[in-house]
């Protein structure tokens, strides 16, 4: 791989990806809203370059300068979070931009085409999670995710190029959404505020992304055909003992108030994955521990704040 295109490059899993592609000397077309409040999450550099689009204007799109890239890491996504998961109709639009990115990635010469989907595709279980575990999604966005990656495959290999899905589950980092649990959460304790929880009861696995970036990278570079892939640290642990230790490294005296939220419906209490497939096939694993990913997002959070002073 020489040269990507990238979607949904904004984001924690985005943003850690161009890092990871331009320090193996990749060059970069990231596809961007124009308005996008965060567009300044985008690193400059001169192997990366912006071409503003929204996802509804994918179908509209030329490769004007017949420019040939090789890999299309298609990681836009509207409404994940909130009630817009349960938007029928917002997520079957998802559906649809997910095919459009498909023929971009054709009219720009790509070879390989890789989608990111979600452990919202499982629906609840109680085991570690692999690419044969059965799917049953218990959401819109799930349902959307689900539909997505069959329709993708199914397009992709019929313009000739190879198809990889990623379904990933919990991924944290510099650049996320403030709206996540983790990001949440040091947002609460570096302002001296208290925070409410569930009782963290659930089973859960977090992975940083860095290295998540590498994941997709080392996927990007040694692309299977067909291959869905389960992207998690594959370490588990109760949700509780996250925040603990997220709760020790920013203010051990802060308010944590478990119980205070009650669990959702049909809330998944286990959440693990099982990564054989990623070392058996590309020698991936994790590096980056819990406690040393919190650090790194710190001192992100304490840069951006010395630029804006």
């Amino acid at each position: 791989m020489k040269r990507a295109i990238i979607t949904g490059a904004t984001g924690a899993i985005g943003t850690a990806l161009i890092r990871e592609l331009i320090k193996n000397n990749i060059e970069v077309l990231v596809l961007c809203r124009k308005n996008s409040s965060r567009i300044n999450n985008i690193i400059k550099n001169h192997l990366v370059k912006i071409k503003y689009c929204s996802l509804d204007e994918f179908k509209n799109i030329d490769n004007t300068d017949g420019e040939k890239y090789d890999v299309f890491y298609h990681l836009a996504w509207e409404s994940t979070i909130g009630e817009g998961r349960n938007d029928v109709f917002m997520q079957n639009r998802n559906i649809e931009f997910s095919l459009d990115a498909v023929n971009l990635a054709y009219k720009f010469g790509c070879d390989t085409f890789i989608g990111a989907g979600s452990q919202a595709e499982y629906g609840r279980h109680n085991i570690q999670l692999t690419s044969k575990t059965s799917t049953f999604p218990e959401n819109a966005y799930g349902v959307a995710k689900l539909c997505s990656s069959y329709m993708t495959r199914y397009l992709a290999n019929k313009l000739g190029m190879k198809h990889i899905w990623v379904r990933i589950l919990s991924v944290y980092g510099p650049n996320d959404s403030d709206k996540t649990m983790i990001m949440s959460l040091i947002n609460k304790l570096i302002n001296k505020e208290s925070f409410n929880c569930t009782k963290g009861e659930q089973i859960w696995d977090y992975l940083h992304s860095y290295d998540a970036a590498r994941a997709f990278y080392t996927i990007g570079n040694k692309p299977i055909d067909g291959k869905i892939y389960v992207l998690g640290s594959g370490e588990k642990r109760y949700l509780k003992d996250y925040i603990n230790d997220v709760k020790n490294l920013i203010d051990k005296n802060a308010v944590i108030n478990f119980g205070a939220v009650d669990y959702a419906m049909n809330q998944v209490m286990y959440l693990t994955a099982d990564n054989s497939d990623l070392y058996n096939d590309l020698g991936w694993k994790a590096d980056i521990k819990f406690i040393d990913g919190i650090k790194i997002i710190i001192n992100e959070l304490k840069s951006s704040y010395i630029k804006e002073k």
